[in-house]
Order: C-alpha cells, then structure tokens, then sequence
C-alpha cells in the first residue's frame, strides 16, 4: 500500500481530568484548547474538542477524539479519531516532565474520520486517514496524517 502525507494536526490540551479507575480502565478527559491543520489541502484552526482517554491495565492509552475545525476559507469540519498510545518510559517520562516525544518513541497511532457538509471539502468524506502521533512538550500533541493513494 501507498500513503501520502495529507496534512499535519497539532492541539494543546487542557489539564487532565481523571474520572478515576471504572470497570476496564483508567478514565482521564482532556479539554482540546487549540492546535492547527496544515496541509496543501486543508488549512484550519481547531476549534476545540476533547479527548476521552481510557488507560488499559495492558499499559495503552485508547485514544478517543472529537474536534471541531475551522478551514482557512470558512469551512467546518468535524474530526473523530480512536487509536493506541502505548504508556512507556519515553511517554511518561514526557507526561511527567512537560517534555515531549519524537515520532517512533512510542506506538502511536490513529484512524482519523472526518466529515463536513461543505462541498470544497466533500472528499473528506469518503477518504480513510492513518495518523501517527507523539506528544508535544506542555501538554500538546501532534499527527502526520496519510491517505491512501
């Protein structure tokens, strides 16, 4: 298979909200505060959004996200994604610190669904997106994000 890098996706995140240890994990919400999309397709500014993490006793992290964005040319977009992020040293070492990660430091990786009702973006619609990830210093994360071709 060939990939394309589409865009790139960068948020900040808001101080972590632990709802604490329920029945298959660890349930943690992170507010989305801000962040961008910059790609030679899409250009926008997220919105915000939020992060519903769920922390596995297997030590990965199930992402779970929703975000709103605003295109350069007045578009909306919605973004759903679910994913893995393993919990290792390099992770909480950066969690702890404020400090961040590089790509490939840990098993990082989204399935990112998007929608939106504006014809200049209609081919978001029915296009599958793989995302990997690494964490930002100060509570921040950013994704390469790729397509099919």
């Amino acid at each position: 298979m060939n990939l394309t890098q589409e865009f790139t996706l960068s948020a900040t995140l808001d101080e972590p909200l632990s709802i604490g240890a329920g029945p298959i994990g660890t349930r943690v919400f992170y507010d989305v505060t801000g962040g961008k999309i910059v790609g030679d397709r899409v250009n926008g500014t997220l919105l915000g959004g939020g992060e519903w993490a769920l922390i596995g006793p297997d030590g990965f992290l199930r992402v779970d996200v929703r975000l709103q964005v605003e295109t350069h040319d007045g578009a909306y977009i919605y973004i759903q994604y679910v994913g893995l992020l393993e919990m290792n040293g390099a992770v909480q070492g950066a969690l702890t610190n404020n400090t961040g990660t590089e790509y490939g430091d840990q098993y990082f990786f989204t399935n990112p669904r998007i929608e939106t009702g504006d014809e200049r973006y209609a081919w978001l619609n029915t296009t599958f997106f793989v995302g990997e990830g690494h964490i930002l210093p100060d509570r921040g994360v950013e994704y390469r994000v790729w397509r099919p071709v």
